[in-house]
C-alpha cells in the first residue's frame, strides 16, 4: 500500500468509527481521494501538500472532461471532509478547500475557438457598410484585449488612448487595469471613431464609443445577437457568446507562451487560480491537435 493510500484508509477508518458512515459513502470518498491523489502526483504534489490553486486546477480539469455538476460537488465534499479531519487532528495547518465555492464549479467553460475560427469570425462583418465597420472594430477589440462584454459595450471615449493604443478599464472590485489594443484592433477602432461614429451620433452628450445606428449605446443583448449572426456567417457552429472571444484571447496567449500572471493581469482576475483554468483548456486543445494530426496520435 502506498503512503497516499495509507493516509486515505486511515481517514476512512476514522470516518467509520467516529461517524458511522455507510460503505457506499466510504467507497465514494475512497474513489474521489485516490483519483485526486493520482492527479496531484503528476503535479509533483500529494494530498497533504496540495494547495487551493492545485485543487482548483484538478476540479477545473474534471469539469472540462465533462464531469457533471453533481459529481464535482461530491468530489469537493469528499475533499472538504478529508481536509477538515486533517486540520482537526493537527496534520496540516490550513484547509485548502476552505475558500472553494462549489456552485461555481458546476459549470464547464463556454466553448473556445481555434485561431482559424477567430480569424473567420473577425472578417465576417461586411466592412463596406458603416454597421459592418462598427462590428469589425468591436470584434477585433474584444479578441485583442480580452474584454468582458459589459466592458466593451460601456467603453467611453475617455477610456481609450488611441495614440498609445491602450484601454483603461475599471473591472470587478473597482480595480483599474490598462490593456493594449493591438495594431489591428487599434486601426479598426480609429477608423470607426473617425469615420463612422460621427454619423451615428444623435445626442452629443453620449460618450459611449460603440453606438447603434439610432445613436444609442450598444446593449449586451444586442451585441450577443450580432456575434451570433457573424458566427453563422463565418460557418462557426456551437453556443457562441461574446465571452467565447475572451476565452479564446486567454487560451491563445497561453498557447503562444504567455506568462500566466500576465494573462491574469490582462483579464483583470483578482486570483491567479481563476486564470489557471486556461492552462487546462490549452492543454486539452494541444492533446486534440496531437491526436488529430500526429501519425501515432
Amino acid at each position: 500500500m502506498s503512503e497516499s493510500d495509507a493516509i486515505i484508509e486511515h481517514f476512512l477508518d476514522a470516518m467509520w468509527m467516529e461517524r458511522g458512515l455507510s460503505a457506499n459513502t466510504l467507497n465514494a470518498y475512497r474513489s474521489d481521494l485516490r483519483l485526486t491523489a493520482i492527479w496531484l502526483s503528476r503535479q509533483s504534489s500529494d494530498l497533504l501538500l496540495a494547495s487551493r490553486t492545485l485543487l482548483l486546477g484538478y476540479l477545473a480539469e474534471r469539469s472540462i472532461e465533462g464531469v457533471s455538476a453533481r459529481t464535482l460537488s461530491r468530489i469537493l465534499s469528499s475533499l472538504r471532509r478529508f481536509y477538515q479531519y486533517q486540520v482537526h487532528h493537527g496534520v496540516i495547518a490550513i484547509d485548502p478547500t476552505i475558500d472553494i465555492e462549489s456552485p461555481k464549479l458546476g459549470h464547464t467553460l463556454p466553448m473556445t475557438l481555434s485561431e482559424h475560427d477567430v480569424e473567420q469570425l473577425l472578417i465576417a462583418p461586411d466592412t463596406t457598410t458603416a454597421l459592418g465597420l462598427r462590428d469589425r472594430a468591436m470584434l477585433e477589440l474584444l479578441y485583442a484585449s480580452g474584454l468582458r462584454v459589459s466592458e466593451l459595450v460601456s467603453l467611453t471615449l475617455e477610456q481609450i488612448n488611441l495614440r498609445q493604443g491602450v484601454v483603461r478599464l475599471i473591472g470587478k472590485g473597482n480595480k483599474e487595469r490598462l490593456v493594449p489594443m493591438g495594431e489591428e484592433a487599434l486601426e479598426r477602432v480609429v477608423d470607426y471613431v473617425g469615420d463612422v461614429r460621427p454619423d451615428f451620433i444623435r445626442d452629443h452628450a453620449v460618450s459611449t464609443i460603440f453606438l447603434t445606428n439610432r445613436g444609442q449605446g450598444m446593449t449586451r443583448q444586442a451585441f450577443w445577437h450580432l456575434i451570433r449572426k457573424h458566427a453563422a456567417r463565418a460557418g462557426i457552429r456551437g453556443d457562441l457568446s461574446p465571452h467565447t472571444l475572451r476565452h479564446a484571447f486567454a487560451t491563445h496567449l497561453i498557447n503562444h507562451g504567455a506568462d500566466l500572471r500576465v494573462v491574469q493581469m490582462l483579464l483583470g482576475h483578482s486570483d491567479l487560480s481563476t486564470t489557471q483554468i486556461y492552462t487546462h483548456v490549452a492543454r486539452e486543445r494541444l492533446k486534440t491537435l496531437h491526436e488529430a494530426h500526429h501519425p501515432r496520435g
